[in-house]
């Protein structure tokens, strides 16, 4: 028999499920669950702003294809939108929507990233960006940062000491997913110049920019235009995760050679979901944003006190050390006799370097549901 061809190397190195690896042993849970491991919401898009809103006889088309940048209104209605959060001139050429701010940052990567470059990543970070710097033939440094610098000093000093002369870019996900932190604007005043130092670019995840409880959310773009992307998503801002719909902005030259990269994977944006976007930006979407956040940041500081960490300052997330309740079968059995009581948290290991660590997402099921599950996850770690 002849041999088939052989797999390509770059998948074979990535990691498949990212957000919980007994997902089997949960669905054999003969009681109520609690699905605390996927960052996504229990709640609907703003009313007027759903599919079911959605008629064809109000959007002839919108079946077919959108122009690859984005359709040109919602394009529009993203310009004016980040030129008011940045203070940046932005046009047209600086922006193009993706099939979910997770494709579009995978773009990005492919348009700045050559095989064998380096990106440094604040760590821990979001796992997918992980996949998208080796989908590029690029090289992810984890850069030990949220929990282990505490300063405008020490969080330049850490980026710095994981640079090399293969360094390309730098990764900031501020509010932080997995962590809830918030970075201050005197560190990414501190990075910026550290990337314009050392000639880097700076990509921006800033998907829970509309959920800060405490302090304040600096839009990169506003400190280093000319060298930085940022990223935004309907997913987390507006709770049109399923939609597929997000947007990136950053200087025109690179954003052409990321838009063709989109063009050659997803084409465009879903168009339906496009619409539902354009009239989220222009109708209910800061109301519901007010109220969402308003009810994040409860059940966050709810479920920190139960668990005796930290309240979360961002995003919809806390992240636990939870070394102390490990036994010899590590983290895996720590997993397992969640999955056990009906709990899915995600594994440290994840998102960096943190091996005895879990994820709770407090948004991703009702509130009652998450407290129960809460209290699974208390009893667990000894509260």
């Amino acid at each position: 028999m002849p041999r088939p061809p052989r797999l390509a190397p770059i998948p074979l190195s990535m990691k498949g499920s990212v957000y919980s690896t007994v997902l089997d042993r949960l669905a054999a849970c003969p009681g109520e669950t609690y699905p605390l491991h996927v960052g996504d919401t229990y709640l609907e898009p703003a009313s007027l702003c759903r599919m079911e809103d959605l008629a064809v006889a109000d959007h002839p088309g919108m079946h077919r294809y959108a122009p690859p940048q984005g359709l040109p209104a919602l394009v529009d209605a993203v310009v004016e939108r980040l030129r008011a959060r940045t203070g940046v001139p932005l046009e047209r050429a600086n922006v193009f929507v993706a099939g979910g701010a997770t494709s579009g940052l995978a773009c990005v990567a492919g348009a700045i990233v050559a095989p064998g470059d380096e990106v440094a990543i604040l760590a821990p970070h979001w796992p997918l960006i992980e996949g998208h710097v080796r989908m590029a033939g690029g090289v992810p440094v984890d850069v030990p940062f949220f929990g282990a610098v505490d300063s405008r000093e020490s969080a330049v000093a850490a980026v710095e000491a994981a640079l090399t002369p293969r360094t390309v870019a730098l990764y900031v996900n501020t509010p932080s997913n997995p962590t809830g932190h918030v970075v201050p604007r005197a560190w990414l005043e501190g990075l910026v110049d550290l990337a314009r130092r050392h000639d880097l670019w700076l990509l921006f995840d800033e998907v829970y920019e509309d959920y800060v409880y405490e302090g304040e959310h600096v839009p990169g773009l506003s400190l280093a235009p000319e060298r930085s992307f940022s990223v935004h998503s309907c997913s987390k801002a507006f709770g049109m995760a399923g939609n597929r719909v997000g947007w990136i902005a950053g200087p025109a030259a690179p954003i052409v050679e990321a838009l063709k990269l989109s063009t050659h994977t997803a084409y465009a944006a879903p168009t339906a979901a496009q619409l539902a976007a354009l009239r989220v930006l222009r109708g209910p979407g800061d109301a519901w944003v007010e109220r969402t956040r308003a009810a994040y940041a409860s059940a966050g500081a709810a479920a920190a006190e139960r668990l005796g960490v930290p309240r979360p300052q961002g995003s919809t997330f806390l992240f636990l050390d939870v070394a102390p309740r490990l036994d010899a079968r590590g983290l895996t059995g720590f997993l397992e006799d969640a999955a056990d009581r009906g709990l899915a948290v995600a594994p440290g290991p994840s998102f960096g370097p943190c091996p005895t660590h879990v994820r709770v997402c407090y948004t991703s099921a009702p509130p009652d549901v998450v407290r129960r599950g809460i209290e699974v996850l208390a009893a667990l770690v000894g509260r």
